[in-house]
């Protein structure tokens, strides 16, 4: 098999983590050796349902997954589990958004399934250390807000690629470095040093966003900031959150303006 659509269709619907992992490790290994290319003659996507994933951790609606202190080790695991969802929901993502659109320069695919790459060697970190902590992956509940995004976007590239990583995703850009504080304030350098490599790792994967995003408005003939805030409308409606982190948002590909203007809209959410 050298269709990558139909390699990245196997890793996403893989359910168990380790095989996820393993396949998208091995997918990305024979991408990067020529192995696989894109078709956009290949056959058109299934319409988008629900990826694969064990069956738990159970889902619930975000406000009701319970927010813990990190002054125990059971609060500090909940903490990493909770990125450790986000990671693997950004496994699903990234293949996603290699397996779903077609016809894009060999850049985009190469983008996307590196991203992958990352996100499985980023879950593949959280797990472990959610084992040092007395726990693994599903013992706590997780809400789906990232994967119903992606449903809400399967229909257009340039939805995804401005929603998906540049909204959802950066918000860890913003999130983090909280976390990170308040884990050493706690003494956790285990877990900080995780979180670290993480972070500094999102920046690309959200400037890969911005890349496509950009690429897709110039495509369509589109202003590429009005239409971002188009599509934060019309999506987010009043739940766009601040604040926002600045000097890493500005590396991930967004510019001063847009800054002052989504600080503008999350504070009148």
């Amino acid at each position: 098999m050298n269709n990558l659509h139909a390699a990245a269709k196997r890793c996403l619907d893989a359910s168990d983590p380790a095989e996820k992992l393993r396949l998208t490790h091995t997918t990305w290994s024979a991408f990067q050796a020529g192995e696989l290319q894109a078709d956009a003659t290949s056959p058109a996507a299934e319409p988008i349902g629900v990826p694969g994933r064990p069956d738990r951790p159970h889902l619930v609606p975000q406000r009701q997954v319970p927010h813990r202190g990190l002054g125990s080790a059971e609060g500090r695991a909940a903490l990493v589990h909770a990125v450790a969802h986000i990671e693997f929901n950004a496994i699903n993502l990234a293949w996603d958004a290699v397996y779903r659109f077609r016809g894009m320069p060999a850049d985009y695919y190469r983008d996307w399934a590196s991203c992958a790459n990352d996100e499985a060697r980023h879950f593949a970190l959280l797990a472990e250390r959610l084992g040092e902590l007395g726990h693994t992956y599903g013992d706590f509940d997780a809400h789906n807000g990232l994967w119903e995004m992606a449903e809400k976007t399967a229909h257009h590239d340039t939805a995804r690629m401005a929603l998906v990583p540049r909204v959802l995703e950066a918000r860890g850009l913003d999130v983090t470095p909280g976390m990170i504080e308040r884990l050493r304030a706690v003494g956790d350098e285990r877990t900080i040093a995780i979180l670290e490599i993480i972070l500094r790792e999102e920046v690309a994967h959200v400037a890969a966003g911005s890349r496509w995003f950009r690429w897709c408005c110039e495509r369509d003939g589109l202003d590429s900031r009005e239409t971002f805030l188009d599509l934060l409308r019309d999506y987010m409606g009043r739940n766009l959150r601040g604040p926002f982190n600045r000097p890493a948002r500005l590396e991930a590909g967004f510019d001063d303006d847009e800054l002052d203007q989504l600080t503008a809209l999350a504070l009148a959410s």
